[in-house]
């Protein structure tokens, strides 16, 4: 039987014979069995007291295969070990006996297992993993016994050099093992990173009943803090209690190390005060955990008291404040460690170089930051990442990509952190080139597959748009992170891939992923674009579910999804709900008031966060501008104008536009010119606010001068701005330079036309009369006919009485959206005037039949910062009566004047005195007697109406701005009329 082991063992060889066949060739072996010879009763690791133990049976001679002729390296002639120099290089060389070819010879008697360890200990201090196992060999092949310290010295080799195997199998041969070698071997595992496994291997140790040590209890409390096991380092607490080696400043600092990566920092303090002796190491493991859990001012207060402790600090001391100076902002503290390295000679240390150039780049100096690079002498890799990330972080994203330009110029290799920054920067460049060759770099550099510089990349195609491309990115990633979908989630919030958010987002459920707070509001983006509140509540779900409903940026996105989709009863709930609002929450919920034309809510909004103390920025004043000019609310559009030129927010392009609209809006013409005048600097949404005010306001040469200016002047025309300049064409009649445009739309700016400019187009040939040509236009549209382009045709038959191909146009209305009411309004205004009423009849008990109801016709006006509304044979205003006798003076003067009733607007069929009376109180008259009656007598006088004005009210506007000398101003749904001495800005054709 022993044979049988012995003969099994010979032929497959223990595992550190295949270890050193990768360094020296094994020879082939036979077995011989020799009778009457003692044999060993024991195979072991190393020769051992049990080869002592002989029996009766044959030996085993291991004897050389007589077909292999070499002699075993390490061998010399004489009986001797050669090794060469390059074994030796590490020591040893005084022990040696020199050959006269190079070599060295160590006779075998004067070798002795202290030599061996001392060597094991060099190569593991020097990680030379090659030599040590070619040590390892000859020690076996010498048949040395050795003792518990050189078995430790093995275990230790290995565990440095982090071949954790071998030195697990040497520590499972060990015969003898102490507190020592389970302590080299935890030691070996946890500086691997493998916590856990270290901490199972201490729970071994103690089932055999080893009692840990000082060094042991640090150990094992390390890997704790790596692998962030806090139940069982207080376990341990209580052991190094009860052992009574809290007194060691080691496991003191391990301790407090452990509570501090665990956030608790509470119990990091106890244990360190507590602690009889404190040394460096104890002082910087609790800064660190301070400026870890962010709490960089606690971490000054600390480097206070260990500087009036007078204990020296290091630089990693100092580094470690000036990174929490850098996560506090706190500029001030920063500077003066920068004094105190300047003054220990320290500045220029590579080390602390780079947590220097953190600091000033997360206060927003980059040109201390670069100063300091500058000024350190060897720049590595990690000064050269953390300049081009603070130049990235702080925006200046192109000084950061020629940075690393010239990073790669000084031939330093960049690594992925270096690549993740400079991707990040490429992302906000306009030039989809630089950003291909970026990836190019990647690939070259082999760090493709690493998913930081990956979910970079994918996030900057996507920014870009170029969806596909972070598409196959993302689709070649073998690990996909949560970073990596909410890298992809990014580029499916605008309205064309919109609906990709919400697939995205349920393919990431499926596979088991946690959404974090940026997967939600990605999604509740996506579901804002479509629309789509249905969906919105769906992830709202989600967000209840994880509890992150009181989350400021959560909610934030919550509030912006319900208004947009225009819930803004669940807005205001959750709104009001959140327990902190910043400036974004306010904007968002101003921004949803003023595009659901609630202005006066979004304005009061605006108020309640001034008096909270909220600073607004641009955004929320040009999303208030816009709520008033929704409304037509000049005062309050005038007080905002106040706030913008105290807040020095005019320079802002989003902001100038919005104002200018805003006054344009209120008829204010010559206030929106001049902003626009004022402004130093412009671009195209600038320019096309300009532009379609002049348009609305009748100004359509100023508008067409003013647009070839911009060309001019190199401004990129776009799809807007020849809407404007299209309507401009209609109004003049203007049809030959309307089909330039049109066709330079395309052909000149690269523009494709939209469904609104073939509108216009049609709009221009129509109101021209030019009836054939318009219809061949319409057949000839690459775009297909829908409810805007018959709506045009429907308007355009209006003005000049084309009944046929109105029916024609409306019928198809009615087919397109049964609903709308303003095809049937204008059929059966075209047939009133031509006295078609058994027609108006039919289409009025088309419009009952489909449920379609006319909207009233109103008018309204604000005088004291009060809006008062009036409609048509309205008896509700508290001065009524004052109204109507204004009314009949008014009229009593116009009709001297020459004005004659014309009842042909009056489009039902009732009596010439019905008709009379009917037009003599339109909404836009009583709003007009109640300014003369309540404003001053030299101030201009703007009305506002929802509907299109009548002809007969055109008239009488006109000569009311003569007889009471005022310039009258009228904004209906088409355009502003302004009224002055007898005209109208709209030369009578709207």
């Amino acid at each position: 039987m022993e044979l049988d082991f012995l003969s099994i063992h010979m032929r497959n060889p223990p595992f550190f014979r295949g270890i050193f066949s990768n360094f020296y060739q094994v020879p082939r072996t036979r077995l011989i069995i020799c009778p009457n010879e003692p044999q060993r009763g024991k195979v072991s690791f190393f020769p051992s007291s049990h080869f002592n133990c002989f029996s009766c049976a044959a030996v085993v001679q291991v004897v050389e295969n007589p077909t292999v002729e070499k002699k075993p390296i390490f061998q010399d002639s004489d009986g001797c070990r050669r090794l060469s120099t390059k074994e030796l290089k590490y020591g040893a060389k005084k022990r040696l006996v020199e050959k006269g070819d190079g070599g060295f010879l160590i006779k075998e008697k004067k070798r002795g297992i202290k030599w061996y360890s001392e060597m094991l200990k060099d190569y593991a201090a020097k990680l030379c993993s090659k030599e040590g196992k070619a040590l390892h060999g000859e020690m076996i092949r010498s048949g040395v016994e050795p003792d518990s310290h050189l078995w430790v010295s093995l275990i230790n080799f290995y565990s440095k050099c982090g071949d954790l195997v071998f030195a697990e199998n040497v520590f499972d041969l060990n015969p003898s093992r102490d507190v020592v070698s389970w302590t080299a071997l935890i030691a070996g595992f946890i500086a691997q990173g493998y916590g856990s496994k270290g901490i199972c291997l201490f729970c071994d140790m103690k089932g055999e009943d080893i009692r840990p040590n000082e060094f042991t209890l640090a150990t094992v409390l390390k890997g704790c803090s790596l692998c962030l096991d806090l139940e069982f380092g207080k376990q341990l607490h209580a052991e190094v209690i009860k052992g009574a080696v809290f007194s060691d400043v080691y496991v003191g600092s391990a301790l407090v190390d452990l509570y501090a990566k665990c956030c608790e920092l509470e119990s990091a303090v106890n244990v360190f005060f507590s602690m009889p002796e404190q040394n460096s190491v104890s002082w910087n493991v609790l800064l660190n955990g301070y400026v870890q859990a962010g709490q960089g001012e606690e971490a000054l207060k600390l480097f206070s008291k260990m500087s009036d402790s007078e204990m020296r600090f290091s630089n990693y001391t100092l580094s470690t404040i000036l990174k929490g100076c850098a996560n506090s902002v706190n500029l001030k503290a920063g500077q003066v460690i920068h004094s105190i390295l300047v003054k220990i000679g320290s500045e220029i240390d590579d080390f602390t170089s780079c947590s220097l150039l953190d600091m000033y780049n997360k206060c927003g100096l980059q040109d201390d930051a670069l100063k300091v690079f500058l000024r350190t002498k060897n720049h590595d890799i990690v000064a050269w990442t953390a300049m081009i990330s603070g130049l990235d972080q702080q925006g200046q994203k192109r000084e950061a990509i020629q940075l690393f330009c010239l990073m790669m110029h000084s031939g330093l290799r960049p690594n992925q952190f270096t690549l993740a920054s400079v991707v990040s920067a490429a992302s906000d460049s306009v030039d989809l080139r630089c950003c291909k060759s970026v990836h190019a770099w990647v690939y070259k550099f082999g760090f493709d597959s690493e998913e930081c510089v990956s979910n970079a990349l994918i996030a900057m195609y996507m920014k870009f748009g170029s969806v596909l491309y972070g598409y196959r990115i993302f689709s070649s990633l073998s690990n996909r992170d949560i970073i990596s979908w909410n890298s992809l989630l990014s580029g499916f919030h605008d309205n064309e891939t919109s609906y990709e958010g919400p697939k995205i987002f349920r393919q990431l459920l499926v596979e088991g992923l946690r959404p974090n707070i940026y997967t939600l509001i990605s999604n509740l983006r996506s579901c804002a674009s479509l629309l789509d509140a249905s969906l919105g509540k769906q992830v709202h779900s989600h967000v209840v579910k994880a509890n992150l409903g009181g989350n400021i940026y959560i909610g934030t996105a919550l509030v912006d999804m319900y208004a947009k989709c225009g819930q803004l009863d669940d807005a205001e709930l959750i709104f009001y709900r959140l327990s902190e609002k910043d400036v974004f929450t306010w904007t968002v919920v101003i921004s949803g008031y003023a595009q659901s034309d609630q202005g006066e809510k979004a304005f009061r909004c605006f108020n309640q966060m001034q008096r909270e103390a909220i600073k607004p920025n641009e955004f929320t004043l040009a999303s208030c501008l816009k709520g008033c000019s929704r409304i037509a609310s000049l005062d309050n559009g005038r007080q905002l104008h106040s706030v913008v030129m105290k807040s020095g927010q005019f320079s802002d392009m989003y902001v100038a536009s919005a104002l200018i609209d805003m006054y344009a809006k209120s008829g204010c013409i010559k206030d929106a010119e001049s902003l626009f005048q004022s402004m130093e600097s412009s671009d195209t949404v600038l320019w096309n606010t300009i532009i379609y005010a002049y348009s609305q306001h009748g100004l359509d040469e100023k508008a067409l001068k003013t647009f070839r200016t911009m060309v001019s002047e190199g401004i990129p025309p776009d799809g807007i701005t020849f809407i404007a300049v299209l309507s401009s064409c209609s109004h003049l009649g203007l049809v030959k330079e309307g089909r330039e445009h049109f066709d330079s739309i395309k052909n000149g700016f690269g523009i494709t036309p939209s469904i609104e400019h073939y509108a216009s187009m049609v709009d221009i040939l129509g109101r021209a009369g030019k009836f054939t040509e318009m219809e061949l236009f319409i057949e000839g549209m690459e775009l297909a006919p829908d409810a805007l382009i018959w709506e045009t045709v429907l308007g355009v038959c209006k003005a000049h009485g084309y009944v046929e191909l109105a029916e024609k146009a409306a019928n198809t209305l009615f087919e397109i959206d049964p609903k709308a009411e303003s095809s049937y309004i204008l059929l059966s205004n075209i047939y009133a005037s031509k006295g078609r009423w058994a027609d108006v009849s039919a289409v009025r008990a088309l419009m009952s039949r489909q449920g379609v109801k006319k909207e009233p016709g109103c008018s309204w006006i604000e005088i004291d910062n009060q809006v008062h509304v009036f409609l048509s044979q309205d008896a509700s205003h508290p001065r009524l009566k004052d109204i109507h006798k204004k009314l009949e003076e008014l009229a009593s003067r116009i009709t001297a004047a020459g004005y004659i009733p014309n009842t042909n607007y009056v489009l039902h069929n009732v009596s010439d005195k019905e008709k009379i009376d009917n037009l003599s109180h339109h909404s836009e008259r009583l709003a007009l007697a109640f300014a003369l009656m309540s404003s001053s007598r030299n101030s201009t006088i703007r009305i506002f109406k929802n509907l299109c004005i009548c002809g007969d009210c055109h008239e009488f506007m006109k000569l009311a701005s003569i007889v009471t000398n005022r310039e009258i101003v009228i904004r209906d749904i088409k355009r502003f009329h302004h009224f002055s001495h007898g005209t109208c800005s709209c030369k009578d054709y709207w």
